[in-house]
């Protein structure tokens, strides 16, 4: 029993360690926050399908707290009043963020089921982005446009090539039998 609790411990700091590290490998990166990275949240995701939200829901939140230290320097130059950053550390870190630990609601669906997982927590992750945007950034919006449209506009730009990166990432590696049976739920 003691093994295994410091087997799940084990992998689950491993994958956390790779989300971290393949969130600073960015394939662009948005003027006012946001980019789409080398699959940074799909070890996280897997950590979940395999755990369950029990398990993915606490090292997702590790990993938003992790996004907010290392971005909150640069969100200090913007400008913003301490009741912004703490709306934006809500909707834009924590909520988004500790949401991707709810990939694994739908783990024993098989690929089916890890894919909707995947769609559930991205667009869970786009909401907070996408709330922030209206709430928070929206005083950056063009002059002639509406606030919404703004706000979809700039988060759909890097939300939806990073769903659609993780979505083939997961489909491509949960397909080989090795690293499907490695992930599958336990």
């Amino acid at each position: 029993m003691k093994n295994t609790k410091v087997l799940v411990l084990a992998e689950c700091a491993i994958m956390l360690g790779l989300s971290i590290a393949l969130s600073f490998v960015k394939v662009w990166k948005m003027p006012m926050g946001g980019s789409v990275t080398l699959l940074s949240m799909l070890p996280l995701i897997l950590i979940s399908v395999k755990y369950g939200i029990k398990i993915g829901l606490p090292v997702a939140f590790l990993y938003a707290g992790f996004q907010f230290g290392v971005d909150i320097g640069e969100v200090m130059t913007w400008g913003m009043t301490p009741g912004a950053i703490v709306g934006m550390s809500v909707l834009d870190y924590l909520i988004p963020f500790t949401g991707l630990g709810l990939a694994g609601v739908f783990r024993y669906k098989k690929l089916p089921g890890w894919c909707a997982g995947i769609a559930v927590v991205m667009v869970l992750r786009f909401a907070g982005h996408f709330t922030s945007g209206i709430i928070i950034f929206g005083q950056w919006a063009p002059e002639d446009w509406n606030v919404a449209l703004y706000s979809l506009v700039y988060n759909g730009a890097y939300m939806l090539p990073e769903l659609i990166f993780t979505m083939l990432g997961a489909i491509f590696l949960l397909k080989t039998p090795h690293v499907r049976t490695l992930f599958s739920p336990v």
